[in-house]
This record gives C-alpha cells, structure tokens and sequence, in this order.
C-alpha cells in the first residue's frame, strides 16, 4: 500500500449528490479528490427521470402558479403520512427553491410542460415537479460542465473505475478512506471530511434480503450496491429506514435477466393515464384492489401487503382490442405477436390453461373471473368497489402478463443528524464523515412513501450545502 494522500475533501461516488458536492467545494477553494466505482461519472442520472420538486422557484411564478414552501411541507407530511425525517425534509424543502433557481441560471433544459402535476406516484397538490428535457441527463449534462471546469482549473481530482473498500474514523484525527483504485492498487486518503454519496442498494441481492426482508425485482442502476453503506456499518454506522420500504407499481419482468425489470416496456397501471379492462389476481387467483383506484398510493401499499410481490394481468381478447393499449408502445397486435414469446405474456384458449402457463391457481382464478364477470352484469363490485366495468372477462384467447413489485430505490440507508453527519450505532455522530444522496434512504425525506422529487432534489441541495458547510475559509 502507498503512502497516504491528503486533500481538503474526499467525496466518494460521482453522482446526483458527489458531483455538485465536490464542484461547490473545489470553487471555494478546496482541494478535492472525487472517487467514482463507474468508469463514467453520473450515477443514477444515466437512468431515472430526474424528478424534482420546489415552492416558490422563479419557474413557477413566471407561469403563474402561486406556491409557497410551507404548502410544499404540508404535502409531504400528507403524501408520507408523517413517516420522514422532519428536520431534512424541512431543510430540503425551504432550500430547494434555490436549488431549481440555480440550475435554470446554469441553462438547465427544463421539459418545457414542467412544473407540472405527476400521477405516478400520489400527486403533489399544486404544479412543482420538474424535469429535463432528457430526464436525468439533463441534469448530467449542468454538473458535469461545473466538474470539468473544477478538474481543469486542478482543483479536483477525479479517481474512475476506484472503489472505497474502507472507512476508518479518527479519534481526534482526520477520518481515512481506503480506495482500491483502478481494481488494482489499495491507497489510504484522508481529509478533515469525507463525504459519501454512493447510492443505494437495489442492485444487491443479498443486501437487499439482509436490509429490506422483502423479495428483490430491480429496475435499479447497476452500480446500486450499497458500497457506501457496507463500509460505513463495518465502520460503526447506524443503518437507519428500516420497515419503511414500498414498491413500485408492477413491471414486467426483464426479457432476458432473472431478478429485474424493464421499464422501457412499462404496464400502464395507473388509472389516470389508462382506464383498466383487466383484473389483477395474485398467485392464488385472486384480486386484491381495485383496478381503477385513482391512488397509485393505495395500490403500492395493496401490492406490498397482499401478494409477496408478484401479480398478473388478467384479460380476453376484447380487453386486448378495445382498451387503451395496456404497454407503453406495444399495439393491440403487438401484444398477441409477444405472447407466449416475451417472457411473462402469456396466452391460452381457456382459464385453466392459462392458469397453467402462469402458475396461477386454476380454480381460483376461474372463480374470481366468474365472481367479476357478476360484477360486470350487475354494475357492482362488491369485493373493492371497482366503478369502471367496461366489459365481461369471456372472449376467449385469454391472456395474463406478469407484474412484479419493482425496487427502483431503497429506503434504507445510513442514519444521519441534522447536519448531515453520519451516526454511530450509539446515536453519536462520526468524526468528519458525512453522507448524502440516496444512501441515507429514501425514508429520510420520503417516509414510507414516494414524494415527487424528494430524492434528487435533497441529493442537490444537501450537496452544496455541505459543501459551502466544509468550506467556511475559501473567499465567498
């Protein structure tokens, strides 16, 4: 092992939150050593929609929407049922403002609809979600312009294809990071602060089981392995969220990877994009929520508690050619060409064998089809009160796709105080380690729920507050 490097800051992952932290603190003056496993920067940018949320930004009263941050506050205090952390969503929230500000000073690509309601999780009550053009990369696209200007000036390093495989804190010294740079050398850096912002874990199995308890389908990064997180609880770390977790609403399962799924074929599930002729069954064949219940909220929450994690669409060939088309981008066509092909589309002349095909039970499925289609005859469901009941389950080929609950982020993560100090197992915090980003866990500022924009929108924020924080000397 070499000798130790010093700098004035070590960040470690080069993401939603590392980036902004490091480009802030470098152009206050700090010498800063930025630490990426990828061999490309940018983290979940490269594949989330970049969903943010803020009150009373420049965007929103140019376009007339009146919008304060305490009605931003009451919303997520509603949407999580009061299950995240008051004290960071309230510092996320009264400084996200300035966040969306600065980005649109920066020549930000904001999606021109935005701010705009958003209906895939429960909606915010008033327009203040915002997005690129490009989704996450709109947002690359602003920081990683600020980081090269950094590394170019040599205030920054950038260390690429390097993992922390260890954290060691200093009693009255400064903590150390161990890096395994390039998967080849081990080198020991330390700085008065080291800031981890690696992500989550949603690309783990096993420490998904270990944290979560709940079976893991991803549409996750792949680089979500929850480094950060391991050397931070063999370092002492409190782990922090746990029991708050929740899934997405179905997905298919990925064509050709066990374990995941792909978004870019997305079911629409969610009653105001698209008004269901199918039922939902579980394995045992039978429904568990209304079809056309307005709540994604509700829905999730039905998902986690009744089905151990997989569903399916059940439908007839009517539902087929009649509904609004069931895939993002498959035609009424498409569907039948894919089933029996796609992995999880499925298709068959009668219940039973479609119950075979898909590991349903026969019977229970024939004896919910025939309990809805009553329902159907009758305008009543009396099992969920579902209202929209557009036609019987009776055309055959009978069809059924295979939903899953899909993990995108995880709600666990390293426990954190106020100041963004991560804490020791005895509640205390750790000399001069930080953390950030999605791996403090969603929990942190959404509860055990999905808040619009309450995950890259504090990554940001938190970032350039830290780092103004860490940088009290520099000339600004």
């Amino acid at each position: 092992m070499t000798a130790v490097q010093r700098y004035d800051l070590v960040i470690v992952g080069a993401g939603t939150g590392g980036i902004p932290c490091a480009a802030e603190a470098a152009g206050r003056g700090a010498r800063v050593l930025l630490v990426e496993k990828d061999s490309r920067v940018g983290g979940t940018l490269h594949t989330t929609g970049g969903h943010m949320s803020a009150a009373g930004t420049r965007r929103q009263r140019d376009r007339g929407i009146d919008d304060t941050v305490e009605a931003h506050l009451a919303d997520i205090e509603r949407i999580s049922g009061g299950t995240a952390r008051a004290d960071l969503v309230d510092l996320a929230a009264r400084n996200a403002p300035e966040t969306i500000d600065w980005l649109d000073d920066l020549g930000f690509e904001f999606a021109p609809e935005t701010p705009r309601l958003v209906y895939g999780h429960e909606p915010y009550g008033v327009p203040r979600t915002y997005y690129g053009k490009d989704a996450g990369l709109s947002i690359l696209a602003v920081l990683k312009r600020l980081l090269d200007e950094q590394i170019a000036a040599g205030r920054v390093d950038l260390w690429l294809g390097s993992t922390a495989v260890g954290l060691t804190e200093q009693a009255g010294a400064a903590p150390c990071v161990t890096v395994l740079r390039g998967g080849v050398d081990e080198i020991e850096v330390t700085a008065p602060a080291i800031v981890l912002a690696t992500g989550g874990f949603a690309s783990d199995d096993d420490l998904f089981q270990e944290i979560e308890g709940v079976p893991l389908v991803s549409a996750a990064h792949p680089t979500s392995t929850g480094d950060g997180l391991v050397i931070a609880r063999d370092a002492g770390a409190a782990i922090a969220g746990r029991g708050r977790y929740l899934p997405t609403f179905g997905g298919l399962p990925h064509p050709t990877t066990p374990g995941r799924a792909y978004f870019g074929e997305r079911p629409l599930l969610v009653a105001t994009e698209r008004l269901p002729w199918e039922i939902y069954v579980d394995r045992a064949g039978r429904r568990f929520v209304a079809e056309d219940e307005p709540s994604i909220d509700r829905k999730e929450r039905a998902l986690a508690a009744s089905t151990g994690g997989a569903f399916w669409t059940v439908f007839d060939d009517g539902a087929r050619l009649n509904s609004v088309p069931m895939v993002i981008g498959w035609s009424p066509d498409d569907l039948l060409a894919k089933a029996g092909v796609r992995a999880g589309v499925h298709k068959a002349d009668t219940l039973a064998g479609l119950a075979a095909l898909t590991g349903i039970d026969p019977s229970g499925l024939e004896d919910t089809v025939d309990r809805y289609n009553k329902a159907v005859a009758s305008g009543h469901d009396a099992d969920f009160g579902r209202v929209h009941l557009p036609a019987p389950i009776a055309d055959p080929p009978f069809f059924a796709m295979e939903n899953h609950a899909i993990t995108l982020v995880t709600f666990a993560g390293v426990d954190i105080d106020e100041h963004l100090r991560v804490r020791r197992t005895d509640g205390a915090p750790m000399e001069g380690v930080y953390a950030l980003g999605e791996l403090i866990g969603a929990a942190a500022t959404c509860g055990n729920s999905f808040c619009g924009g309450m995950l890259v929108t504090p990554a940001l924020t938190f970032a350039r507050l830290l780092a103004r924080r860490l940088t009290p000397a520099a000339g600004h």
